[in-house]
Protein backbone atom coordinates (compact mmCIF):
# COMPACT_ATOMS: atom_id res chain seq x y z
CA UNK A 1 0.00 0.00 0.00
CA UNK A 2 2.32 2.73 -1.26
CA UNK A 3 -0.21 5.53 -0.76
CA UNK A 4 -0.73 4.44 2.84
CA UNK A 5 3.06 4.36 3.42
CA UNK A 6 3.41 7.82 1.90
CA UNK A 7 0.65 9.14 4.13
CA UNK A 8 2.40 7.62 7.17
CA UNK A 9 5.68 9.33 6.26
CA UNK A 10 3.94 12.67 5.88
CA UNK A 11 2.16 12.11 9.16
CA UNK A 12 5.36 11.46 11.08
CA UNK A 13 6.90 14.65 9.72
CA UNK A 14 3.87 16.73 10.70
CA UNK A 15 3.69 15.21 14.16
CA UNK A 16 7.38 15.82 14.74
CA UNK A 17 6.74 19.50 14.11
CA UNK A 18 3.51 19.98 16.07
CA UNK A 19 3.51 17.40 18.86
CA UNK A 20 5.06 17.64 22.27
CA UNK A 21 4.52 14.48 24.30
CA UNK A 22 5.35 14.50 27.99
CA UNK A 23 6.88 11.55 29.81
CA UNK A 24 4.74 9.93 32.46
CA UNK A 25 6.05 8.17 35.51
CA UNK A 26 5.63 4.43 35.19
CA UNK A 27 3.41 2.36 37.44
CA UNK A 28 4.17 -1.17 38.57
CA UNK A 29 2.11 -4.03 37.19
CA UNK A 30 2.59 -6.12 40.32
CA UNK A 31 1.00 -3.37 42.40
CA UNK A 32 -1.50 -1.86 39.97
CA UNK A 33 -2.95 -4.89 38.13
CA UNK A 34 -3.83 -8.54 38.48
CA UNK A 35 -4.09 -11.28 35.88
CA UNK A 36 -7.69 -12.42 35.44
CA UNK A 37 -7.49 -15.31 32.98
CA UNK A 38 -5.27 -17.20 30.58
CA UNK A 39 -3.78 -20.05 32.60
CA UNK A 40 -0.23 -18.71 32.52
CA UNK A 41 -0.48 -16.93 29.17
CA UNK A 42 -0.38 -13.51 30.85
CA UNK A 43 2.94 -12.68 32.51
CA UNK A 44 4.27 -9.83 34.65
CA UNK A 45 8.01 -9.47 34.02
CA UNK A 46 11.03 -7.29 34.83
CA UNK A 47 10.05 -6.66 38.45
CA UNK A 48 6.64 -5.37 37.41
CA UNK A 49 7.79 -3.05 34.61
CA UNK A 50 6.42 -5.18 31.76
CA UNK A 51 3.25 -7.20 31.21
CA UNK A 52 2.64 -9.52 28.26
CA UNK A 53 -0.56 -11.17 27.05
CA UNK A 54 -0.48 -14.21 24.78
CA UNK A 55 -3.01 -16.02 22.63
CA UNK A 56 -2.86 -19.53 21.23
CA UNK A 57 -5.51 -21.84 19.83
CA UNK A 58 -6.53 -22.98 23.32
CA UNK A 59 -6.96 -19.61 25.01
CA UNK A 60 -6.23 -15.92 25.18
CA UNK A 61 -5.46 -13.97 28.35
CA UNK A 62 -6.30 -10.79 30.23
CA UNK A 63 -5.77 -8.51 33.22
CA UNK A 64 -7.62 -5.89 35.28
CA UNK A 65 -6.60 -2.92 37.40
CA UNK A 66 -6.61 -3.22 41.17
CA UNK A 67 -8.22 0.21 41.46
CA UNK A 68 -11.53 1.55 40.26
CA UNK A 69 -11.52 5.08 38.87
CA UNK A 70 -14.15 7.78 38.60
CA UNK A 71 -12.52 10.19 36.13
CA UNK A 72 -8.89 10.21 35.18
CA UNK A 73 -6.12 10.82 32.70
CA UNK A 74 -4.78 7.35 31.98
CA UNK A 75 -1.84 6.32 29.79
CA UNK A 76 -0.63 2.89 28.76
CA UNK A 77 2.20 2.06 26.37
CA UNK A 78 1.33 -0.96 24.22
CA UNK A 79 3.21 -2.86 21.52
CA UNK A 80 0.67 -4.79 19.47
CA UNK A 81 0.88 -8.31 18.03
CA UNK A 82 3.37 -8.25 15.12
CA UNK A 83 3.29 -10.06 11.79
CA UNK A 84 0.14 -11.80 10.63
CA UNK A 85 -2.24 -10.79 13.44
CA UNK A 86 -5.43 -11.31 11.41
CA UNK A 87 -8.33 -12.53 13.53
CA UNK A 88 -6.86 -11.30 16.81
CA UNK A 89 -8.19 -8.49 18.97
CA UNK A 90 -6.26 -6.65 21.66
CA UNK A 91 -8.85 -4.90 23.83
CA UNK A 92 -7.94 -2.12 26.26
CA UNK A 93 -10.81 -0.39 28.02
CA UNK A 94 -12.42 1.05 31.15
CA UNK A 95 -15.64 -0.59 32.30
CA UNK A 96 -18.01 -0.48 35.26
CA UNK A 97 -19.99 -3.39 36.67
CA UNK A 98 -23.67 -4.28 36.22
CA UNK A 99 -26.23 -4.50 33.42
CA UNK A 100 -26.30 -0.72 32.84
CA UNK A 101 -22.55 -0.40 32.60
CA UNK A 102 -20.37 2.44 31.33
CA UNK A 103 -17.38 1.74 29.11
CA UNK A 104 -14.60 3.60 27.28
CA UNK A 105 -13.18 1.27 24.69
CA UNK A 106 -10.09 0.75 22.54
CA UNK A 107 -9.97 -2.41 20.45
CA UNK A 108 -7.04 -3.08 18.13
CA UNK A 109 -8.12 -5.30 15.25
CA UNK A 110 -5.31 -7.37 13.76
CA UNK A 111 -4.58 -7.77 10.07
CA UNK A 112 -2.46 -9.77 7.65
CA UNK A 113 1.21 -8.80 7.41
CA UNK A 114 1.74 -5.44 5.74
CA UNK A 115 -1.85 -4.29 6.13
CA UNK A 116 -2.74 -1.67 8.78
CA UNK A 117 -4.25 -2.36 12.17
CA UNK A 118 -7.69 -0.86 12.79
CA UNK A 119 -8.19 1.07 16.03
CA UNK A 120 -11.83 0.61 17.05
CA UNK A 121 -13.21 3.03 19.67
CA UNK A 122 -16.56 3.06 21.43
CA UNK A 123 -18.28 4.74 24.39
CA UNK A 124 -21.05 3.08 26.42
CA UNK A 125 -23.39 4.94 28.74
CA UNK A 126 -25.76 2.96 30.96
CA UNK A 127 -25.34 -0.15 28.83
CA UNK A 128 -25.85 1.59 25.48
CA UNK A 129 -22.99 1.71 22.98
CA UNK A 130 -23.24 1.80 19.18
CA UNK A 131 -20.93 4.84 19.08
CA UNK A 132 -18.09 3.35 17.07
CA UNK A 133 -15.36 5.29 15.36
CA UNK A 134 -12.49 3.47 13.65
CA UNK A 135 -9.07 4.65 12.56
CA UNK A 136 -5.86 3.61 10.90
CA UNK A 137 -2.63 4.74 12.57
CA UNK A 138 0.18 6.81 11.06
CA UNK A 139 2.86 4.34 12.20
CA UNK A 140 3.42 0.61 12.64
CA UNK A 141 2.02 -0.14 16.13
CA UNK A 142 3.85 -3.49 16.25
CA UNK A 143 7.40 -2.16 15.81
CA UNK A 144 7.61 -0.35 19.14
CA UNK A 145 5.60 0.80 22.14
CA UNK A 146 3.15 3.69 21.68
CA UNK A 147 1.08 5.52 24.26
CA UNK A 148 -2.71 5.07 24.18
CA UNK A 149 -4.50 7.51 26.48
CA UNK A 150 -7.94 8.29 27.81
CA UNK A 151 -8.83 11.64 29.32
CA UNK A 152 -12.13 11.22 31.14
CA UNK A 153 -13.63 14.13 33.01
CA UNK A 154 -17.22 15.28 33.64
CA UNK A 155 -17.28 17.31 30.41
CA UNK A 156 -15.69 15.00 27.83
CA UNK A 157 -13.78 11.86 26.93
CA UNK A 158 -10.71 12.24 24.71
CA UNK A 159 -8.91 9.31 23.09
CA UNK A 160 -5.27 10.10 22.23
CA UNK A 161 -2.35 8.25 20.65
CA UNK A 162 1.16 9.45 21.49
CA UNK A 163 -0.38 12.70 22.69
CA UNK A 164 -2.37 13.29 19.49
CA UNK A 165 -6.16 13.29 19.99
CA UNK A 166 -8.07 11.00 17.66
CA UNK A 167 -11.57 11.31 19.15
CA UNK A 168 -13.57 13.51 21.51
CA UNK A 169 -16.91 12.43 23.00
CA UNK A 170 -18.61 15.31 24.80
CA UNK A 171 -21.12 15.23 27.62
CA UNK A 172 -24.54 15.78 26.05
CA UNK A 173 -26.75 14.72 28.92
CA UNK A 174 -28.70 17.94 28.34
CA UNK A 175 -30.17 16.36 25.17
CA UNK A 176 -30.68 12.92 26.69
CA UNK A 177 -27.39 11.21 25.79
CA UNK A 178 -26.05 9.06 28.66
CA UNK A 179 -22.52 10.02 29.72
CA UNK A 180 -20.23 7.98 32.00
CA UNK A 181 -19.97 10.02 35.18
CA UNK A 182 -21.50 8.13 38.11
CA UNK A 183 -20.08 4.61 37.91
CA UNK A 184 -16.45 3.86 38.81
CA UNK A 185 -14.60 1.79 36.23
CA UNK A 186 -11.68 -0.61 36.25
CA UNK A 187 -9.09 -0.87 33.50
CA UNK A 188 -9.33 -4.14 31.59
CA UNK A 189 -7.23 -5.58 28.80
CA UNK A 190 -7.35 -8.87 26.93
CA UNK A 191 -5.96 -10.59 23.86
CA UNK A 192 -8.40 -12.99 22.23
CA UNK A 193 -9.48 -14.67 19.02
CA UNK A 194 -12.29 -12.91 17.15
CA UNK A 195 -11.81 -14.25 13.65
CA UNK A 196 -15.57 -14.44 13.15
CA UNK A 197 -15.60 -10.64 12.73
CA UNK A 198 -12.29 -8.86 13.45
CA UNK A 199 -10.56 -8.86 10.05
CA UNK A 200 -12.54 -7.96 6.92
CA UNK A 201 -15.76 -8.86 8.68
CA UNK A 202 -14.56 -12.38 9.44
CA UNK A 203 -13.37 -13.26 5.93
CA UNK A 204 -9.76 -13.60 7.10
CA UNK A 205 -9.24 -16.25 9.78
CA UNK A 206 -6.56 -16.57 12.43
CA UNK A 207 -3.46 -18.42 11.20
CA UNK A 208 -2.67 -20.59 14.20
CA UNK A 209 0.69 -21.59 12.72
CA UNK A 210 1.79 -18.07 13.78
CA UNK A 211 0.81 -18.63 17.44
CA UNK A 212 1.49 -17.72 20.13
CA UNK A 213 0.48 -14.11 19.47
CA UNK A 214 1.81 -11.63 22.04
CA UNK A 215 1.02 -8.02 23.00
CA UNK A 216 3.19 -6.12 25.48
CA UNK A 217 2.44 -3.34 27.98
CA UNK A 218 4.60 -0.92 29.96
CA UNK A 219 4.68 2.57 31.55
CA UNK A 220 1.15 2.67 32.94
CA UNK A 221 0.31 6.04 34.47
CA UNK A 222 -2.94 7.28 36.01
CA UNK A 223 -3.62 10.82 37.18
CA UNK A 224 -7.03 9.84 38.42
CA UNK A 225 -9.67 9.83 41.11
CA UNK A 226 -9.52 6.42 42.77
CA UNK A 227 -12.87 5.13 44.01
CA UNK A 228 -12.79 3.15 47.22
CA UNK A 229 -15.43 2.32 49.85
CA UNK A 230 -17.93 4.67 48.20
CA UNK A 231 -15.65 7.72 48.14
CA UNK A 232 -13.33 9.41 45.65
CA UNK A 233 -9.68 10.14 46.40
CA UNK A 234 -10.26 13.53 44.80
CA UNK A 235 -12.81 14.49 47.47
CA UNK A 236 -16.00 16.37 46.82
CA UNK A 237 -15.03 20.01 47.26
CA UNK A 238 -14.05 21.41 43.87
CA UNK A 239 -11.11 19.09 43.21
CA UNK A 240 -10.53 20.65 39.80
CA UNK A 241 -9.24 23.82 41.45
CA UNK A 242 -6.06 21.93 42.34
CA UNK A 243 -3.25 22.17 39.80
CA UNK A 244 -2.64 18.44 40.24
CA UNK A 245 -6.21 17.77 39.11
CA UNK A 246 -6.29 20.24 36.23
CA UNK A 247 -7.25 17.36 33.91
CA UNK A 248 -10.70 17.34 35.57
CA UNK A 249 -11.57 20.43 33.55
CA UNK A 250 -9.16 19.93 30.66
CA UNK A 251 -10.34 20.54 27.11
CA UNK A 252 -8.70 20.50 23.69
CA UNK A 253 -6.83 23.71 22.97
CA UNK A 254 -6.72 25.14 19.45
CA UNK A 255 -3.56 23.25 18.48
CA UNK A 256 -5.07 19.95 19.69
CA UNK A 257 -8.26 20.66 17.77
CA UNK A 258 -6.17 21.05 14.61
CA UNK A 259 -4.51 17.68 15.26
CA UNK A 260 -7.88 16.04 15.92
CA UNK A 261 -9.30 17.32 12.64
CA UNK A 262 -6.16 16.19 10.80
CA UNK A 263 -6.44 12.65 12.19
CA UNK A 264 -10.15 12.44 11.45
CA UNK A 265 -9.68 13.72 7.90
CA UNK A 266 -6.79 11.40 7.03
CA UNK A 267 -7.16 8.30 9.21
CA UNK A 268 -10.80 7.84 10.24
CA UNK A 269 -12.31 4.93 8.31
CA UNK A 270 -15.69 4.62 10.06
CA UNK A 271 -17.87 7.09 11.95
CA UNK A 272 -21.27 6.10 13.32
CA UNK A 273 -22.34 9.72 13.01
CA UNK A 274 -22.20 9.55 9.21
CA UNK A 275 -23.79 6.08 8.86
CA UNK A 276 -27.33 7.09 7.94
CA UNK A 277 -28.22 3.58 6.72
CA UNK A 278 -27.54 2.21 10.19
CA UNK A 279 -29.88 4.72 11.81
CA UNK A 280 -32.94 4.95 9.53
CA UNK A 281 -34.91 6.76 12.27
CA UNK A 282 -32.26 9.48 12.39
CA UNK A 283 -28.70 9.84 13.61
CA UNK A 284 -28.04 9.80 17.38
CA UNK A 285 -28.65 13.27 18.86
CA UNK A 286 -25.01 13.93 19.78
CA UNK A 287 -24.08 13.62 16.10
CA UNK A 288 -25.84 16.86 15.18
CA UNK A 289 -25.07 18.65 18.45
CA UNK A 290 -21.29 18.29 18.42
CA UNK A 291 -18.21 17.72 16.31
CA UNK A 292 -18.63 13.93 16.74
CA UNK A 293 -19.37 13.95 13.03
Amino acid sequence: MSSFSSLCSTALLILALVSSVGISSAGNFNQDFYITWGDGRAKILNNGDLLTLSLDKASGSGFNSQNEYLFGKIDMQIKLVPGNSAGTVTAYYLRSEGSLWDEIDYEFLGNVSGEPYIVHTNVFGQGKGNREQQFYLWFDPTADFHTYSVLWNPQRIIFSVDGTPIREFKNHESIGVPFPKNQPMRIHSSLWNADDWATRGGLVKTDWTQAPFTASYRNFNADACVWSSGASSCGSSSPSTSAANAWLSEALDSASQVKLKWVQKNYMIYNYCTDAKRFPQGLPPECTATSES
